[in-house]
């Protein structure tokens, strides 16, 4: 089988393994390599309450090589950029085989929770994050409000 082959199998699997109740995501269209997610702000943090949408891109090796994911959903935080972009070491070089996108997804949660300012993408962020933390949870949630509000 060819390594999208295998890689197509993988994906069909955690498609039908994913718990609707703490994951939702799926492709978009037909296109089972491309999906979309929805996570939720994690309860007791700045992002409580908002919704967040980003994108998955599954390489044709998947699941030797890491999918790329994004925010869609504009989120004030440093480990994301304005791109969308995540700073996360299992999306680089911590990535596992034996990790599945449901765990990726959960390690994104529990980033907005708990960033990571010594490995920021966005230096500003994470310098008001660790000199003025209540500013910093103040315009998280402001955003929060302003972005993350599920669109029905």
């Amino acid at each position: 089988m060819a390594a999208g082959g295998k890689a197509l199998g993988r994906i069909k699997k955690e498609l039908r393994d994913l718990d609707p109740e703490h994951c939702l995501a799926g492709p978009v269209g037909d296109d089972m390599f491309t999906w979309t997610a929805r996570i939720f702000g994690p309860p007791d943090s700045a992002y409580q309450g908002g919704t967040f949408f980003l994108k998955i891109h599954f390489p044709q090796d998947y699941p030797f090589k890491p999918p790329t994911i994004s925010f869609i959903t504009k989120v004030y935080h440093c480990n994301v950029n304005s791109q969308g972009a995540i700073c996360l070491d299992i999306l680089k070089d911590q990535w596992s085989p034996a990790l599945q996108i449901s765990q990726v997804l959960l390690s994104i949660s529990s980033l907005l929770a708990d960033p990571n300012p010594n490995d920021p993408l966005e230096p500003e962020i994470a310098k008001q994050y660790l000199q003025d933390r209540s500013k910093h949870d103040q315009t998280a949630r402001e955003w929060s409000q302003k972005y993350a509000l599920e669109q029905l």
